[in-house]
């Protein structure tokens, strides 16, 4: 990518903006994110959910191949199937590191040890209404807890990463309280900010994270959730303010309305902001669909990245747009990115309602037909008709059809 040409590369066309240095201002880009996928964590507690052994084996296989650096396994201490599988994939050797999840209690670790994993996220509530109200607990318990949960995975070998609980709703000096003492006398390798109810905005996200990075001379991460639709957005801008590791599941899937889903927060992180995360981004429709079968969760066809339909084009302006840019091998014109970039197929032109005289002509030329304007202007019209009453579009051979009958 030669300077002054990070918005364009052979398979993206983005915004010079992007990387506007007057834009940009002070904020200090990174060059690389790491991932920490939670699909089979985080994404399993999605209601109605239940990833099988053979589930999570596919899955994490799959993710380590695609380049993902830490695989939060699961939760051993939810059942002895969990504990076993969680197991299996920290033996997989693939490359990943291995993680489970445990709340801040000794039997906790005592499982993610016997689990073997290179890590931990350790949980703890952090603000004081949730510490009350769900927990029934005061401040100094989660403290105590927290303390001595971390220094006991610590001296077992184990890389911490701790993780608080509603941190975003909670006043500040509350949540530094329970934090603070984790630094002072417990242990974390790293920090993970977790907006666990989705409710930060971009800006506030940077500030947060910031505040933390003042205080804790550890990574931090970010775990954002999805409920106002922002937890890309605040995932980015938790890396804008200093985060190195981004928490993300495929397709978004988790608590409530989902985690921020990694294909768009690594799509957007590489060519919106130049950061690397390392995951083959030609594996990222594959990952989603593996997700998708072995969930049960759809996603929409216009899901951003590597939703069913978002490379097919219905618009007659468009199918006119791209029967010149196809000839000339100019897709991005069109496209920000082309599909093979994230492993989608080719460009599809739909011969439905919206149809023009150009989708006519196109298609006619690769059925190896010619029509005459007013030939294509009838199959038009007829096209419409029958797109119309069907609600949806015809396919090629019933498009051919109506171009031979006439």
């Amino acid at each position: 990518m030669e300077k002054g040409e990070k918005h364009k590369g052979k398979d993206y066309f983005v915004s010079f903006y992007d990387f506007d240095p007057e834009i940009l201002g002070n904020v200090k880009i990174p060059d690389k994110v790491e991932i920490h996928d939670v699909t089979l964590r985080d994404g399993e507690q999605q209601a109605r959910i239940t990833f099988r052994r053979d589930d999570k084996i596919a899955i994490a296989t799959k993710l380590s191949e695609a380049g993902v650096d830490r695989i939060e396994a699961g939760m051993p201490s939810v059942s002895p199937e969990d504990a076993s599988v969680v197991k299996e994939i920290a033996h997989l050797g693939t490359g990943s590191k291995v993680y489970s999840f445990a709340r801040c209690m000794k039997g906790d670790v005592d499982s993610a040890i016997n689990a073997d994993v290179d890590g931990i996220v350790m949980e703890i509530p952090s603000s004081d209404h949730l510490i009350r109200n769900a927990y029934g607990w005061d401040v100094e318990k989660a403290v105590r807890l927290s303390v001595e949960a971390t220094s006991y995975a610590h001296e077992h070998g184990l890389k911490i990463t701790f993780f608080t609980i509603d941190a975003t709703r909670a006043p500040f000096e509350t949540f530094w309280k329970i934090a603070g003492k984790v630094v002072e006398e417990g242990h974390m390798d790293s920090f993970a900010l977790a907006d666990t109810f989705g409710v930060l905005n971009p800006q506030a996200t940077t500030f947060f994270i910031k505040n933390i990075k003042s205080k804790v001379n550890k990574p931090i991460e970010i775990h954002a959730h999805n409920d106002f639709g922002l937890a890309v957005a605040n995932t980015i801008s938790a890396v804008l303010g200093g985060a190195s590791t981004i928490h993300v599941s495929l397709t978004g899937i988790g608590e409530r309305s989902g985690n921020a889903s990694m294909e768009e927060s690594v799509m957007a992180l590489k060519y919106l902001y130049g950061i690397n995360s390392g995951v083959k981004t030609q594996m990222l429709r594959e990952l989603a669909v593996l997700a998708r079968e072995r969930s049960g969760v759809n996603f929409p066809p216009q899901k951003p990245i590597v939703g069913d339909h978002i490379f097919n084009v219905e618009s007659g302006i468009l199918a006119s747009w791209w029967r010149r840019l196809e000839k000339m091998n100019m897709p991005m014109e069109m496209f920000p990115f082309l599909p093979e970039l994230v492993g989608h197929g080719k460009v599809e032109i739909i011969n439905g309602k919206k149809s023009g005289i150009d989708t006519i002509h196109y298609k006619a030329e690769k059925f190896g037909l010619s029509l005459t304007d007013e030939e294509a202007q009838i199959v038009l019209r007829k096209l419409k008709k029958m797109a119309l009453a069907r609600k949806g579009p015809l396919n090629d051979n019933e498009l051919k059809a109506l171009m031979e009958k006439d």
